[in-house]
């Protein structure tokens, strides 16, 4: 029985971690669909959501000025719910030059989003995080695809700025995105990405669907195109540029928050799971989304059961001595976080690996024991010292 409970897991990590994204290669090289693309210039509202981002808000509307699409054909919205720092006195000053405020009050991401939406007029709307700056012409690249009308959604790229100095944690997630930037190419040259992330992404506003509380924004709304049947897109050329967090221990309880509201926001689009009417993106989403988030519990099956299986043979002490030695890396890395020593990857890649799935063990909780996280805090001042 044990060794059906080892092996059985063992089978669920390498199928989420290995072949899974082997599969995905594979079907985007074979199995590819074209997108027409086209220098259009469509109106546009980009939608900015803010709470208490007086550090780097001036630096986000700066960039946006700078942007190379057509001033006339670009709305922009800062959509601040409830900021208490000076963030919208900060806005106002940018009013001159056509940068709208909703000062709303404290409501989350999601409410925030949806009046932003309501207000907006362009046909086209593009969401940024407040962190987030753009390459000068990220809009542009954003609009190209959808002069395909089957295109509903294109999801931008997010780049990590690399530090001179930095976490390990950091040092860990930016290997992450390397990969996950990959498979979302791949993903999209075969029909559609999985979703988009918050940074830089642009949906026809004609397929919006307001975003409920207690979920991740980005996900429920990217998704929503595929769920009324186009297609969600990833265009590597529409950049956004944001700094890695600086400390490891907030960065931990941000990771807990946003697995926690992606696995609720998975509950909610868990028509899109359906692989009669969704096809291959169904197994997409619930390899990558489910199996991904909940790869933790096979992999403690695996820590639990392979000491047990010692006197089976040599196959099981090389396992066994393997996590020991894998996991005696992941927390020096978490010791060495602050240090050069700690940005290695012999020791980053470990301790993200290990902070990630531990967050994901945590949101697993939350999401049995009914708890919804509403509300969204933001740990943009440390992130930004370290750019």
């Amino acid at each position: 029985m044990v060794q059906v409970i080892f092996w059985s897991a063992v089978g669920l990590i390498v199928y989420t971690y290995i072949l899974f994204p082997l599969l995905t290669l594979v079907r985007g090289l074979l199995w590819r669909t074209s997108v027409q693309s086209a220098n259009i210039t469509p109106r546009v509202s980009l939608i900015i959501a803010a709470y208490n981002e007086a550090k780097g808000i001036g630096a986000k509307l700066d960039n946006v000025l700078a942007l190379t699409y057509p001033r006339t054909q670009l709305e922009v919205i800062v959509a601040s719910d409830g900021s208490t720092d000076g963030t919208d006195d900060i806005v106002r000053t940018y009013a001159e030059h056509g940068i709208r405020l909703l000062s709303l009050p404290r409501a989350g991401k999601a409410p925030a989003l949806n009046t932003a939406v309501a207000a907006a007029s362009g046909e086209i709307l593009v969401f940024s995080d407040a962190n987030s700056i753009y390459a000068p012409d990220a809009i542009q690249a954003l609009a190209r695809p959808f002069a395909d009308p089957q295109v509903g959604g294109v999801a931008g790229n997010q780049v990590y700025l690399k530090q001179k100095r930095g976490s390990g944690a950091g040092a860990g997630e930016h290997s992450y995105w390397n990969f996950d930037r990959k498979l979302k190419q791949l993903q999209s040259q075969a029909g559609n990405t999985i979703s988009a992330t918050g940074a830089i992404y642009a949906i026809r506003r004609s397929l919006f669907q307001p975003a409920p509380g207690g979920v991740t924004d980005d996900f429920t709304i990217s998704t929503g195109v595929i769920a009324q049947g186009t297609r969600l897109v990833f265009a590597p050329d529409a950049i956004a540029y944001e700094p890695v967090a600086a400390s490891g221990g907030k960065e931990f309880g941000r990771k807990v928050r946003i697995i926690s509201r992606g696995l609720q926001a998975v509950l909610l689009r868990r028509e899109l799971l359906n692989p009669f009417r969704y096809g291959f993106y169904a197994l997409q989403l619930f390899s990558h989304k489910v199996l991904r988030r909940l790869v933790v519990i096979p992999l403690l099956l695996v820590l639990v059961t392979s000491p047990l299986l010692w006197q089976q043979g040599i196959f099981y002490q090389l396992v066994t001595v393997a996590q020991v030695l894998f996991y005696g890396c992941a927390l020096l890395g978490f010791w060495l976080n602050e240090t050069r020593w700690g940005r290695l990857k012999f020791f980053s890649l470990p301790y993200f690996f290990s902070a990630v799935n531990l967050a994901a063990l945590m949101a697993t909780v939350n999401l049995v024991r009914g708890h919804r996280i509403e509300r969204w805090e933001t740990q943009r001042q440390e992130a930004a010292k370290s750019i």
